[in-house]
């Protein structure tokens, strides 16, 4: 019985290693080509494996990437969870949790584009981060420390707010306290007088340190926002009349 046990035990881990090894060379794959140009063949090909070894862990392109969405943004958020959860208040919960998601986004570019270049449907919809997201909305709108007429809406905007401004602080030039500023104007936006809707959305954000997760271990050290967002730019031609301002 432990003979069988132990060679149970060592398939699964060796399973788990090939799969970790599809999403690791599906990620390079994402960096270099973006997930419309993506396809099975080039993941295999930078993994070394089989076609055969592919569909035994995933049926399609597709699920390969949301299986990727969700290994990194649970790596993400096993990060972000204890900070966030550290505040009673929703509100406070929210914009801490909010404006972290939208750094480590900007910190580590690669993740950041495959946030924006795959779509909500895969990243962010019913993800952990949404059902996190929607609770905080919830409780906030429970306690009246918000007004809204539908909390789907609210969520829409808030979800839609992220995703595009976590493209724009990686594509436009740097915008100073860009995600502090989306938080405070959905707060003000929700009926949160203006005095307290910006003391919580400018509410000092810890220093997290580096995502430690078996995916984002594999990527470049992260900067400072500040720093990435000019890396970012740097290789940029700068667009007629722009000025660059301070990072977020």
């Amino acid at each position: 019985m432990s003979s069988e046990n132990h060679r149970t035990r060592v398939g699964a881990q060796r399973r788990e290693r090939t799969r970790l090894l599809l999403l690791k060379s599906a990620l390079q794959v994402l960096s270099k080509k973006g997930p419309d140009a993506t396809v099975i063949d080039d993941v295999i090909a930078v993994a070394g494996l089989s076609r055969g070894t592919f569909y035994n862990h995933f049926r399609t392109a597709n699920d390969l990437l949301l299986a990727l969405a969700n290994a990194m943004s649970d790596e993400v958020l096993a990060v972000l969870k204890p900070v966030v959860l550290a505040f009673d208040d929703p509100v406070h919960r929210f914009s801490m949790g909010t404006r972290l998601y939208m750094r480590v986004a900007v910190q580590y570019p690669a993740w950041g584009r495959f946030i924006t270049n795959v779509g909500a449907n895969i990243v962010m919809r019913g993800q952990h981060f949404d059902e996190n997201v929607t609770r905080d909305l919830t409780l906030a709108f429970e306690r009246k420390r918000i007004i809204t007429p539908n909390l789907l809406v609210a969520r829409t905007i808030v979800m839609g707010s992220i995703i595009y401004g976590i493209e724009t602080m990686l594509s436009e030039p740097p915008q100073e306290e860009f995600s502090e500023n989306i938080v405070a104007t959905f707060l003000r936006g929700m009926g949160m007088p203006a005095g307290e809707a910006d003391q919580i959305a400018y509410m000092q954000l810890p220093n997290i340190g580096p995502i430690t997760g078996s995916i984002f271990s594999t990527l470049p050290k992260p900067r400072s926002t500040t720093v990435a967002i000019k890396q970012v730019h740097a290789a940029k031609p700068r667009r007629s009349g722009a000025r660059p301002g301070k990072g977020t």
